[in-house]
C-alpha cells in the first residue's frame, strides 16, 4: 500500500541515519533496524547536531550571471570621489568580474572541507562551523561576525587558532574554533517573528556551547559580532571566562551627546580621544545611512532581494575605509582582501536569500550600539586604525574595569579577521594567554 509522503518519510529518516553515523553515534540493534523512524527519532532527541553540507544547484548558479548581465545602469556619478556613493566604475568591474571570472564552486568546496553543522536552539535553525584542534587542552572561542560579513570574514583564521605551531604559534595557543552563522544570515534560520534582537543571540550562542560540551569558553566578535559577545559577557558567567573585540562599544556618554545633536565636541579629550571623535562624527554625518534604513524600514529593500548588483552596491558601501579598500582591489591593487574574497561573501547573501532577513537586526536591536554596556568580565581590545572608530585605551579602560589586553595595530579595518587575519589571529593568542590557566577550573 502507498501512503502520500510516507517514501519521502522514510527517504528523510535514512538521512537522519546516515548524519547521525557521521557524528559518531551509533544506530545499531533489531530495534534500529525494525523501526527506522522511531530510532532517527531518537538518535537526534539524544544529539540534535546535525551535519551540513553546501550544494547550490547550478541554475542558481547561471541566474545570478544571467540578473548581472542584465543589470540597468545608472549613469554615472557626477563628481570624482565617492562623495555620492559607490563608484559606477567599481561596480562595472565588479559585476565584469562576477559574471565572466567568478567561481563560486571554489568557496563552496573550501567550505565542505570544514565540519559544518545545524542544530535547534529556541525554535529556530543556527548553522555554524565547529573545527577542534588537534592539541590538547586547546581553549574553545566563539567568533561571531558581522553585517555585512558572515562566516566568509573568519575562514583564514581557523588554521592559524586551531594548528597555531604551523603559523608561528606554539601548542598552549591552540583553540577550538566555532563560527555560527547569525540568525537570518548565512545558512541559519530565517526568523518568522520579532525577537531575534543581540541578546537572544548571546542566549543562544551559550546553549550552543553548552551542547558542544564546553563548560569553560571565550568569545569573540566585530560588529554585530560585538553587541552579541559583550550581551554573552553580561549573560554567562562563569561560563564564560573573557572576551575579545575589535570594535568595543566605549564612548562615553558625554561624547554620544555631542554627537547625536552635532554640538562641539566635549572640552579635554586627548589626541586619540578627538580622533575617535572625529571619525565617529563623520561616520554619524556620511556613513549611516544603510543603517538608518535597516533600522527603520528593512523589508522595503525589496531591490536588494531581486538585484545581485543592486546588493552588491548596498555591501560595499558600509563604511569608508573598507570602500575604498574594495574599490583599490577592483582596480587591480594588491590588498588584504581579493576579488573573490569580496564576491564570496556577497555571492552567499544572494545564493541564501538574506539580504532582507538579516537587515531586520538592525530593527531587532534596541540597544546603544557604541554606548559601554558595564562588562564586568575581563576583556581583550585589538584597535585596528581603519575602523569605524579606533576605541582610544582611556575609554576602553573605563568601559571594561578588567581590561586584560589593548593593542593598537598598524594596518586594518572594519573586517579585521578577513583581511589581516595573521595579525587578527595573533592578537586572540596574546589576549587570551592569561584566562588559559582557569580554563579548566
Amino acid at each position: 500500500m502507498d501512503i502520500p509522503g510516507m517514501s519521502e518519510q522514510i527517504d528523510l529518516d535514512r538521512r537522519y541515519v546516515v548524519e547521525a553515523a557521521a557524528l559518531g553515534i551509533a544506530v545499531a540493534g533489531a530495534y534500529s533496524l525494525m523501526h527506522p523512524v522511531r530510532a532517527a527519532a531518537a538518535v537526534l532527541e539524544e544529539n540534535p547536531v546535525r551535519p551540513f553540507r553546501v550544494d547550490f544547484p547550478d541554475v542558481a548558479l547561471i541566474d545570478l550571471r544571467r540578473r548581472v548581465k542584465a543589470t540597468k545602469w545608472p549613469k554615472r556619478e557626477t563628481v570624482a570621489d565617492a562623495s555620492q556613493g559607490v563608484q559606477l566604475a567599481t561596480m562595472r568591474e565588479l559585476a565584469r568580474y562576477w559574471e565572466t571570472d567568478y567561481d563560486w564552486r571554489k568557496v563552496e568546496t573550501r567550505l565542505n572541507a570544514l565540519p559544518q553543522f545545524t542544530t535547534d536552539i529556541d525554535g529556530l535553525e543556527i548553522h555554524f562551523v565547529h573545527v577542534r584542534s588537534q592539541h590538547k587542552n586547546a581553549l574553545p572561542v566563539i567568533i561571531t561576525h558581522g553585517w555585512p560579513g558572515s562566516i566568509i570574514e573568519q575562514l583564514k583564521v581557523i588554521d592559524p587558532l586551531t594548528n597555531p605551531t604551523a603559523h608561528g604559534g606554539s601548542v598552549s595557543d591552540a583553540f577550538d574554533v566555532v563560527i555560527p552563522s547569525l540568525p537570518g544570515h548565512g545558512f541559519s534560520g530565517k526568523p518568522t517573528a520579532t525577537g531575534w534582537d543581540p541578546v537572544r543571540i548571546a542566549n543562544a550562542w551559550i546553549t550552543l556551547m553548552k551542547r558542544l560540551g564546553y563548560t569553560r569558553f571565550v568569545a569573540q566578535g566585530g560588529d554585530w559580532g560585538d553587541a552579541v559577545t559583550e550581551q554573552m559577557a553580561l549573560l554567562a558567567p562563569p561560563k564564560l571566562l573573557g572576551i575579545h573585540t575589535n570594535m568595543p562599544a566605549t564612548v562615553p556618554e558625554d561624547v554620544a551627546k555631542a554627537l547625536q545633536y552635532g554640538t562641539p565636541a566635549p572640552a579635554g579629550l586627548s589626541a586619540d580621544e578627538k580622533h575617535a571623535y572625529d571619525q565617529l562624527d563623520f561616520f554619524y554625518k556620511h556613513g549611516l545611512g544603510y543603517a538608518q534604513e535597516m533600522s527603520n524600514r528593512p523589508q522595503t529593500l525589496y531591490g536588494i532581494e531581486d538585484s545581485p548588483i543592486g546588493l552588491a552596491a548596498w555591501m560595499l558601501d558600509h563604511d569608508a575605509r573598507s570602500y575604498e579598500l574594495i574599490t583599490r582591489v577592483f582596480n587591480g591593487e594588491s590588498e588584504g582582501l581579493t576579488r573573490d574574497d569580496i564576491l564570496d561573501n556577497i555571492t552567499l547573501y544572494w545564493l541564501t536569500n538574506t539580504a532582507v532577513s538579516s537587515a531586520r537586526l538592525y530593527w531587532e536591536n534596541k540597544l546603544p550600539f557604541f554606548a559601554p554596556k558595564h562588562v564586568a568580565i575581563p576583556v581583550a581590545v585589538s584597535v585596528f586604525p581603519d575602523e569605524i572608530y579606533a576605541a582610544p585605551r582611556s575609554w576602553a579602560e573605563k568601559a571594561f574595569p578588567k581590561l586584560i589586553h589593548y593593542n593598537r595595530l598598524d594596518k586594518g579595518g572594519h573586517f579585521a579577521a578577513w583581511e589581516q587575519p595573521k595579525v587578527f589571529s595573533a592578537e586572540l593568542r596574546i589576549a587570551f594567554r592569561s584566562l588559559r590557566a582557569s580554563q579548566n577550573g
